[in-house]
């Protein structure tokens, strides 16, 4: 019986290239293998040396020497049997017969070679039929029969490390990445850890959260093939993850200097930027990108919440737009906690704009509660202009949609009670205190109306049941001021 370690290649390569690659050794004899295979090892080793023969090239007595010594034989005889340990034997028969499935694959006609793998293939027949199958089915996208054809083949032969690395990387192209890591951990176990299976072992570990084995592999991947910026940008990321931000950062900086064009690379040392807290850094980086003409939604998002958190609403609203033009468009969850944000800073007029695109991306798309709250802070837009009208007229549209809006009953209550008409803000204060959810806030609030009117003795049983509810210090300080103003105006 023979091992076979090159009979196919990894799936992927050039059917040409494995049929020209195979002629040789066609023509070989069997019991020639292994003295081609000590031959060639022989002169890499002589070719080594640093003191060659004589001008013929032929090597002198001390150099042949070396074939001699009992522990460079021994030596090499393992280094051999641990290629032999993983590859499967084929006999004398199953070598004929893949040599004219390579034929087929010479030709380009995979059927035939599938075919004709099918026919011998069996419980007790090398593993490298089930092996060449999958790569037939690789090369063919057929991911989840090659990934079966793998498996069969180390079912059969369990340190078959060329099958173990392709169902590695077939499974990381199917995104099942546990699995990827397992083949590919089998891989580097068997001795294979070649760059892509380190690199692919990097990925597959952070896609799963585990970024210190990420870390490993993708060093061990950089080691092994340094020019690759792939595996130097996964190792960011994943120190990035580790919130190792000044290291990301610096890394980062080495591949900028050597790739000035690359936007990704200067998202993530923005990324790293906000992890160091220093987001106007961030800024410049986000801005950079954008002139290179790279910036996507979520760079621009988050550009536009850097400007809100600096108070620059002009420029947040202005990147928002952007973001919210972009394909696919930022999400109106995020749209809104923006609009929510620059409202709570007063900002009126960048707020209004930021609705209106909000409406006019969304319109009728809108649900029920996006709309209660585009109302909402359209009212509060009102109240700050001093449209007091308006700002009515919109929180009873918010309670037309949703008469349960505790917030919005609350808000009404409030403005008809400082428009005088106390009565009617009251009967929105009860309406909001039978939702439980708003009832401790809806009492306050009926109590500090109430208590403007000089009505002290119905406001303290309210602040009373208020603090039951949600027990505050600077209620309770109220309370007791109320109580002392209610005192003082009975005497």
């Amino acid at each position: 019986m023979l091992a076979v370690a090159s009979l196919i290649g990894v799936a992927g390569c050039r059917r040409g290239d494995r049929a020209s690659s195979m002629r040789p050794l066609r023509r070989l004899a069997p019991r020639r293998l292994g003295a081609v295979v000590a031959s060639v090892a022989g002169a890499l080793f002589l070719a080594d040396r640093p003191h060659a023969g004589a001008a013929s090239g032929d090597p002198t007595p001390a150099e042949l020497a070396i074939w001699n010594d009992p522990e460079f034989r021994a030596q090499f005889a393992r280094s051999y049997a641990a290629e032999t340990d993983i590859e499967p034997k084929v006999t004398a028969d199953e070598l004929k017969q893949m040599q004219r499935v390579l034929e087929h694959l010479g030709a380009n006609d995979l059927d035939k070679a599938a075919e004709h793998l099918r026919r011998r293939r069996n419980n007790a027949s090398s593993a490298v039929y089930d092996f060449t199958l999958g790569n037939i089915h690789f090369q063919r996208d057929e991911l989840a029969e090659a990934a079966s054809e793998y498996e069969a083949a180390v079912r059969k032969f369990p340190r078959f490390r060329r099958a173990w690395r392709n169902l590695g990387l077939v499974r990381a192209k199917q995104e099942d990445l546990p699995a990827a890591m397992t083949a590919l951990g089998r891989v580097v176990e068997l001795g294979g850890g070649d760059a892509t299976t380190y690199g692919l072992l990097g990925y597959a570990s952070s896609s799963v959260g585990d970024e210190l084995a990420a870390e490993t592999a993708y060093r061990m991947a950089i080691l092994l093939d340094p020019h690759t910026l792939d595996w130097k940008m996964g190792l960011a990321r994943s120190l990035f993850r580790q919130r190792r931000f000044a290291d990301a950062s610096a890394l980062v900086e080495l591949l900028m200097a050597q790739n000035p064009d690359r936007g990704e690379l200067w998202l993530l040392q923005a990324n790293a930027f906000l992890g160091l807290n220093q987001p106007m850094r961030a800024a410049e980086n986000y801005e950079l990108v954008d002139s290179l003409g790279q910036s996507t939604m979520e760079s621009l998002a988050m550009l536009g919440d850097i400007y809100v958190n600096e108070e620059i609403f002009e420029l947040a609203v202005d990147r928002y737009l952007r973001a919210m033009a972009m394909q696919p468009p930022m999400p109106l969850e995020r749209a809104m906690r923006a609009a929510k944000a620059i409202t709570a800073r007063g900002a009126v007029e960048q707020t209004e704009r930021l609705l209106d695109a909000i409406e006019s991306a969304h319109g009728s798309a809108l649900g029920q509660e996006d709309r209660k709250d585009l109302l909402r802070l359209r009212a509060r837009l009102a109240l700050a202009r001093d449209a007091a009208s308006e700002e009515a007229r919109l929180l009873e549209e918010v309670v037309a949609l949703d008469p349960l809006d505790g917030e919005a009953l609350i808000l009404l209550g409030r403005h008809h009670a400082e428009k005088g008409d106390l009565e009617r803000g009251i009967f929105f204060f009860e309406r909001a205190a039978m939702i439980e959810r708003f009832e401790a806030e809806a009492k306050l609030r009926h109590a500090q109306a109430l208590v403007k009117a000089s009505r002290f003795d119905e406001a303290i049983p309210l602040l009373r049941r208020s603090l039951e509810l949600a027990p505050r210090e600077n209620v309770q300080r109220y309370l007791e001021q109320v109580q002392r103003q209610g005192r003082s105006g009975s005497r």
